[in-house]
């Protein structure tokens, strides 16, 4: 069982920067790749970023690419995602998840993942 604790949300104005730490816990195996995916509130889930702990390539979604960097740190356990010029459309609960394996859906796809942290939110003010 894999243990997934986000921290580093908070209220930020428009502009301004956040730093999200995914730490995990559990691991016996090295896992394929951790993600960030975010929901708003009426609104799916979506992907944000992920990486591959092994290295470590990186995916971006395109409403983040070139203001949000995912980068990993092997020894510790730990993905952060570093946010800057944040938007209101930023706003959102963020969530850190565990990828197995490369098998199955794409590396964009929720589904694909199997162990979610519980959240940490993000809110951007105009």
């Amino acid at each position: 069982q894999v243990q997934l604790v986000e921290s580093g949300g908070g209220l930020v104005q428009a502009g301004g920067s956040l730093r999200l730490s995914c730490a995990a816990s559990g691991r016996t195996f090295s896992s394929y790749a951790m993600g960030w995916f975010r929901q708003a509130p009426g609104k799916e889930r979506e992907f944000v970023a992920a990486i591959t702990w092994s290295g470590g390539r990186t995916y971006y979604a395109d409403s983040v690419k070139g203001r949000f960097t995912i980068s990993r740190d092997y020894a510790k356990n730990t993905v952060d995602l570093q946010m800057n010029s944040l938007k209101p459309e930023d706003t959102a609960a963020y969530y850190c998840a565990d990828r197995a394996t490369v098998v199955g859906a794409g590396i964009t796809a929720h589904s694909g993942y199997d162990y979610w942290g519980q959240g940490t939110q993000v809110t951007v003010s105009s």
